[in-house]
């Protein structure tokens, strides 16, 4: 489901629960330790190709070049209830938390403008599945809360989002779908998150003070893969042949160095790989693998004694559609030991089941523990050699803080293709694919993925769709070639099962544009959004000639963030309707929607913008914290055993 790699689930193991919703909407509800693992921390014996930006002279902290901007790092705790919880991620209702391996947490980065302190942008890494609407519209709630010295933070400029990992607790997720295989919404997860995230924007707001930033980027080969070629290999060749992976293996790090002492503050890194390095059979609250990477970094950082005592390193998701942690590949696990199929990953007779990526360490049966710890340390060591060559090489970042924000109905969205025509989104479902899984965690029963026009699962899937709602023919043909399965878009009982009402947001911070992407765009859907922002920025004179500025754009992508509305793959990908295609959302053109939407609104970041021009705000999206159901029974009694206390060190 949401991320769903066993979301057959949904139709077979929660389908009494459906029925159970279903009834209730007609009469009413009742009354009613960490890894303990040695591995070297050192760097591998070839340390990741360091192609920075461009020469650059390192600045002391005492250059009147530029203004220095103020700058505000915070952290704390997200954690939340670590048992009697279904896990976010793989959609397991057998998944169920049974104790903690790693703390989860906010991570909070506040940049603003000196002279002028209302411009200001938040940046929000949580150790999640993603961002979510009910949790943005908590901590914005909370802001207000805090009182007038929070005033400067706001819908514009809030960017909420998540790592990916796939071993938090669930059961915090605004609409339907997610809540399912999870029994429902459970306020203390819930609120575990905003108040921590609350908490980690207050502390980055106290340790606001003059500084400044630089940017720069590195290779990292070893921490990725795409688990989806073959619907890579659909993009059209000339565009494929314009880059050297079918994965991005670029880290972008901006650097955040306090003015006064010159110590460094924080860092904040994008780099996509999924947060899958954890198995579905885990039931071990963790960060996965990019908790890891922000773990060790934080830790060297503070032991060396030259970086700020609170010092904060974000690794946020990139463009993490189609990429897996699982470096090896995808075999199958039958006992044959051959390679998956390369179409639709199905081994043997043509079932998915036994197909499973594999990563560094997959001989260990340890959950994948020892491959988590690994792919984290491997983000670590790259983003530890890329912080060290930004001492004599990086980039200063200037000019000014600008950020927009808006909501806009998909359901039915009329947009420019590309080759001049128009087209339109369409009201969200998931196709046939979706329910196959991925390499990372497969599905269950007959689903595959690499499934266009007449699915050829059991027709049974047929009568439960039709249950829960059969999709109009004007539904089908919008979606085509996507056979859909599940017509959430369309379902409002009890509640919605996923957004129509998408978050739109673009961030700059100097030079730095960074696009908010509520759902997980694939690999080339990403470089085809950031190369189209790059070039609409340019034809704007967004950065270059703007006050005698000479800089290029630099574009990242952060998320899932703001809400979670699945996959964006390219129309190509999406043809072929593996899992990431089947996954995306609203049709064949929502990427071009994407693109559409955020290039035309880029004015609203030029510096001469005035502070209190905004684009419209849109629809609000529904918020059902108030409304939704929790079927997870509450904890009665809770005690530590005899002579035992709770967090004694048990092993160490």
């Amino acid at each position: 489901m949401v991320r769903s790699h066993i979301a057959a689930a949904l139709a077979v193991a929660s389908l009494g629960l459906l029925v159970t919703f279903h009834l209730i909407s007609q009469f009413g509800l009742p009354n009613l330790g960490f890894f303990h693992f040695t591995h070297s921390l050192t760097e591998a014996t070839t340390a990741p190709d360091q192609t920075l930006f461009g020469p650059a002279a390192p600045r002391p902290p005492e250059s009147k070049d530029e203004p220095p901007y103020l700058l505000g790092v915070g952290k704390a705790d997200i954690t939340g209830p670590v048992v009697e919880i279904n896990l976010m991620g793989y959609a397991d209702p057998n998944q169920v938390g049974s104790g903690l391996r790693q703390r989860l947490y906010s991570r909070a980065f506040i940049v603003g403008e000196v002279e002028n302190p209302e411009r200001r942008s938040v940046y929000l890494v949580l150790d999640t599945h993603s961002g979510d609407t009910a949790v943005r519209h908590g901590i914005l709630e909370g802001l207000k809360e805090l009182g007038p010295d929070y005033s400067f933070y706001g819908k514009g400029n809030l960017a909420v989002t998540g790592t990916h990992s796939h071993s938090g607790p669930g059961a915090w997720l605004n609409y339907l779908l997610p809540q399912i295989t999870s029994k429902g919404f459970d306020q203390q997860s819930y609120s575990a998150i905003v108040d921590g995230a609350l908490l980690s924007i207050q502390r980055a707001h106290e340790s606001l003070a003059p500084g400044y930033l630089s940017v720069a980027k590195a290779q990292i080969h070893d921490a990725n893969i795409n688990r989806s070629p073959f619907a890579y290999l659909a993009n059209p060749e000339k565009e494929r042949a314009e880059y050297r992976y079918d994965v991005d293996k670029t880290m972008t790090m901006l650097k955040f160095q306090n003015a006064q002492d010159g110590k460094t503050m924080g860092v904040l890194t994008w780099f996509p790989v999924h947060g899958t390095s954890m198995l579905g059979n885990n039931t071990l609250i963790s960060g996965d693998n990019k908790g890891v990477a922000a773990m060790l970094f934080e830790k060297d950082m503070k032991s060396s004694g030259e970086e700020s005592e609170d010092f904060v390193a974000g690794f946020s998701q990139a463009n993490v559609g189609d990429t897996s942690p699982n470096v090896l590949g995808a075999y199958c696990e039958d006992g044959s030991g051959e390679k998956c199929n390369f179409e639709d990953s199905t081994c043997g007779a043509g079932k998915n089941k036994m197909c499973h990526g594999r990563g560094p360490m997959f001989r260990q049966k340890d959950q994948g523990a020892s491959s988590c710890f690994e792919i984290g340390r491997r983000q670590y060591v790259g983003a530890k050699a890329l912080y060290l060559a930004m001492i004599t090489n990086s980039i200063p970042v200037k000019g000014p803080i600008r950020s927009f924000h808006t909501y806009r109905d998909f359901s039915s969205m009329t947009v420019q293709h590309p080759n001049g025509s128009q087209v339109t989104t369409c009201p969200a479902a998931l196709g046939y694919s979706f329910a196959a899984g991925t390499t990372d965690g497969p599905g269950a029963f007959d689903f595959k993925q690499n499934n266009t026009g007449s699915p050829n699962a059991n027709p049974v899937w047929s009568l439960v769709r039709n249950f829960l709602r059969e999709p109009s023919e004007s539904q089908k043909a919008c979606h085509a070639p996507k056979p859909i399965l599940l017509d959430v878009g369309e379902i409002e009982r009890p509640y919605l099962w996923t957004p129509n009402i998408v978050d739109i947001q673009l961030l700059r911070i100097g030079q730095l544009l960074i696009i908010v992407s509520p759902g997980e765009a694939t690999t080339m859907a990403g470089r085809r959004w950031k190369q189209s922002i790059a070039r609409s920025a340019s034809a704007l004179s967004l950065i270059a000639g703007e006050n005698n500025n000479t800089e290029a754009p630099i574009v990242v992508l952060g998320g899932p963030a703001n809400s979670y509305t699945h996959y964006i793959a390219t129309e190509e990908e999406y043809n072929i309707q593996r899992y990431e295609g089947a996954s995306t959302l609203y049709g064949p053109h929502t990427l071009n929607a994407y693109i559409n939407l955020t290039t035309s609104l880029l004015p609203f970041l030029h510096a001469d913008s005035p502070e209190n021009a905004h684009p419209p705000p849109g629809p609000d999206p529904p918020i059902y914290t108030n409304l939704a159901y929790n079927f997870n029974p509450a904890v009665r009694y809770d005690r530590a055993p005899f002579f035992k206390k709770f967090g004694q060190v048990l092993v160490d």
